[in-house]
């Protein structure tokens, strides 16, 4: 039963005494050092690092020189914005009152124009809706004319026109004007008459008028009989009341 352990105690002995034998007289010497690599690429830009703290301040060696000229004034800079307008100030004082002016020429009414008419109905003209007043009354400076039945205008102003007209049936009159060639209704006047008894239509108006413009009185086709005879009369009349400046 011992000779086991005895053979495994004189093995591992062997065994160790072989491996120090091995190591003494087997080992080559160490080799030399190689040589240096190529350099490496460059690594990473590090961190920004934490701000220094403030230097001391310069100590100022220099001379202050002189001071210089003044130089050229620069050109004139754009005009700025308009600004709002202020407050309105207090009304100031009355002013002292001017020089009393020259009398002026004294006017003579006898330059003044005065263009009237008035024309009544005796035997004018047979057709037509025009309404003739052929016997004149008065005519000064010959605004009217009685062939025509029509007051031309020569002088520039405010007129008033006016008209009595006799009838013994129904009828309808208008005041007429023309301005530059344009015809225009003034005024129109209506009486009924059932009864066949003298009736008198009138009417009136102020018109603004320019050099030849025309006024004239115009009947209705259907409605338009005037009475003709020895009694009683159918009157136009007009006259300017004041020129146009």
């Amino acid at each position: 039963m011992e000779a086991p352990w005895g053979w495994l105690v004189v093995g591992v002995l062997a065994i160790s005494l072989t491996s120090t034998v091995t190591q003494n007289v087997c080992r080559a010497p160490d080799g030399q050092d190689g040589a240096a690599g190529t350099p490496g690429r460059p690594g990473r830009p590090g961190l920004k690092g934490e701000r220094g703290e403030p230097g001391a301040a310069g100590i100022r060696t220099g001379i202050q020189g002189l001071k210089g000229d003044q130089g050229e004034p620069g050109p004139p800079g754009a005009p700025g914005r308009r600004g709002s307008p202020g407050p309105s100030g207090p009304l100031g004082e009355p002013g002292f009152p001017g020089r009393k002016g020259m009398k002026g020429h004294q006017g003579n009414i006898q330059d003044q124009p005065r263009p009237a008419f008035s024309a009544m109905r005796r035997n004018p003209p047979l057709g037509g809706n025009v309404v003739i007043f052929d016997k004149v009354i008065t005519n000064q400076e010959g605004p009217y004319q009685n062939h025509s039945g029509r007051f031309i205008c020569a002088v520039p102003g405010y007129y008033y026109f006016t008209f009595q007209v006799v009838s013994k049936s129904d009828i309808c009159l208008s005041i007429m004007s023309s301005a530059r060639s344009q015809v225009r209704r003034s005024l129109g006047f209506c009486d009924t008459n059932s009864k066949g008894i003298f009736q008198v239509v009138s009417g009136g108006t102020v018109l603004h008028l320019q050099q030849g413009d025309q006024v004239w009185i115009q009947k209705d086709p259907a409605k338009g009989h005037i009475y003709q005879g020895p009694e009683a009369d159918s009157v136009f009349s007009g006259f300017l009341i004041f020129p146009s400046v």
